[in-house]
């Protein structure tokens, strides 16, 4: 069973903001599994189902970003689950909106969401799908940032990478890790300028390795 996680914080205050971003595709994977993540368990809004055919739990924790292990941790422990089988789907400052990375395993970059989840999983080796929401304005506080809602210009990449991530966690689940990352790998190699992806014109990136 594959462990589908979004990261974000619970209720209408922040739905929306650039933090939550995990959330809606957690949300839009359910629907394509035709479930609702509803109900309640480990301090987390949880559905079952099958997606594409693969047998998911996907988790909203409501612990708040900074204490998600506490909730994904037990989930796993629970069923017995592997780390590797763990696909976290979160903001990153660090990406440019509309743009996302998968990525296995590394540090936390500074994201107590991820510092969390490595405080109470085996291993640091989960699976990452990573969605940009850009650097902040040099007059605002990242922790202030990450709460804010998009600007209406950037709505449209937004959901357009909303809508690739999920469609990377499909592939990752279907085909793998190694797959989902050759076909959403949109690198910019050799002064070769990045691509949009045909399917949601949304630019893609991949990577394998821990390096930030």
């Amino acid at each position: 069973m594959f462990f589908i996680v979004g990261l974000g914080n619970p209720g209408s205050k922040y739905a929306d903001t650039r933090h939550n971003v995990g959330f809606e595709v957690v949300d839009l994977l359910a629907d394509r599994a035709g479930v609702t993540v509803s109900d309640k368990k480990f301090k987390a809004r949880v559905a079952r189902g099958r997606l594409a055919g693969a047998d998911c739990f996907f988790m909203k924790p409501e612990t708040y970003m900074n204490l998600s292990g506490e909730s994904v941790g037990p989930a796993l422990g629970f069923f017995k689950g592997d780390v590797s089988d763990v696909v976290v789907v979160h903001d990153d400052l660090d990406i440019d909106v509309g743009r996302l990375k998968l990525k296995v395993g590394g540090g936390h970059g500074g994201h107590n969401g991820l510092r969390s989840l490595m405080r109470h999983l085996p291993s640091d080796r989960f699976l990452r799908v990573r969605l940009g929401v850009g650097r902040p304005p040099a007059q605002w506080d990242p922790a202030d940032y990450v709460l804010s809602r998009f600007a209406a210009e950037e709505r449209g990449a937004v959901e357009d990478a909303v809508e690739a991530a999920a469609d990377a966690v499909e592939m990752i689940v279907t085909k793998g890790m190694s797959r989902a990352m050759e076909r959403f790998n949109r690198k910019v190699d050799g002064g070769e300028k990045s691509s949009p992806d045909q399917k949601t014109g949304s630019v893609v990136e991949a990577e394998q390795s821990g390096r930030r």
